[in-house]
């Protein structure tokens, strides 16, 4: 089990001398994944430990741009506690944090407070204030203090390096098998189930409605998808991503997830929702007849297509 050590946490005796991976880590995709077993096949018998930051410091400095994150905080900590790490250093990034020269990051965080005695990273890792920090940098302060240092360079595939904006990118033009292919996992979300006006009961397919929160927006449309409640128990469905325009545009995206054979209450209840195939884009219809006839054929190529990757 992953133990997260947050900001103002004292650091335990046995989360220190681990050997560590830094990075924001969002989406914990295959170049990722390939940095952590690097890691540990350079440091086999050091327990293993994940630096990283919340929010993402693009959060910080770019606050004006709309969502892009592939994890919430909880969905990327999940996934490396799947993955075997023994730590995660989540530092709180303010604007004070930014501050920090490369130079205090090295000696006084990773080298005081967390006695980390081996680092891995990409290449073009940059860090401390107005990024001055690089790999060149890290390998003269790290040599100094008697840190173990791998500079990993980034998996890539035969269209270059796989990559937390390419994945990004593809789920952006609706291409989730491709995402996957990168991440190494069908791509999901995390969501509360939130109340909706309930429109869908009306026309035979009563929905789940989801915010997307901080994650980026995914192409608008309808997708083949699978769904699990906090009891792990999965159920396939048909999900709209939009903003309905056929029944009054709203002003936020939403998923509105229609569950195949399933008639529970589940409001306020978390759910997790993969995002399998992009089956049609977001389209406005002449009225509530032709949206119900759209959906029920939705909903049969949803079933043929999950059928056919035998889910």
């Amino acid at each position: 089990m992953t133990i997260i050590l947050k900001d103002g946490q004292p650091i335990p005796k046995e989360a220190r001398l681990t050997a560590t991976a830094l990075g924001n880590f969002d989406g914990v995709h295959r170049g990722h994944i390939y940095l952590l077993e690097q890691l540990r096949q350079q440091c086999p018998n050091r327990l293993l430990s994940v630096v990283t930051f919340e929010p993402h410091p693009r959060q910080l400095f770019r606050a004006e741009e709309e969502p892009f994150r592939l994890t919430t905080a909880d969905e990327r900590n999940a996934i490396l506690n799947q993955l075997g790490v023994d730590y995660i250093f989540q530092i709180n990034f303010t604007p004070q944090f930014a501050k920090l020269s490369a130079h205090d990051f090295i000696h006084k965080i990773l080298h005081n407070s967390f006695g980390i005695v081996h680092i891995a990273c990409g290449d073009g890792f940059a860090f401390g204030n107005h990024r001055h920090g690089n790999t060149e940098y890290l390998t003269t302060e790290t040599q100094k203090l008697g840190i173990g240092l791998s500079i990993i360079h980034p998996l890539q595939d035969d269209k270059g390096i796989i990559s937390s904006s390419r994945v990004r990118h593809l789920l952006r033009s609706g291409q989730p098998e491709k995402a996957s292919e990168l991440l190494g996992r069908v791509w999901s979300i995390q969501s509360i189930v939130q109340h909706g006006d309930k429109r869908g009961r009306t026309i035979g397919f009563p929905t789940a409605n989801l915010s997307l929160g901080e994650h980026l927006e995914p192409k608008c449309g309808v997708y083949a998808i699978e769904a699990a409640l906090s009891d792990g128990k999965r159920y396939q469905g048909v999900a709209n991503l939009g903003y309905r325009p056929t029944i009054g545009h709203q002003p936020k995206s939403c998923l509105e997830v229609h569950l195949f054979d399933f008639d529970q209450e589940i409001y306020d209840q978390e759910l997790t929702v993969w995002l399998h195939h992009f089956i049609r884009a977001e389209k406005r219809f002449s009225g509530l007849d032709a949206l119900k006839a759209q959906i029920a054929k939705d909903a049969q190529d949803a079933k043929t297509f999950l059928k056919m990757i035998d889910l």
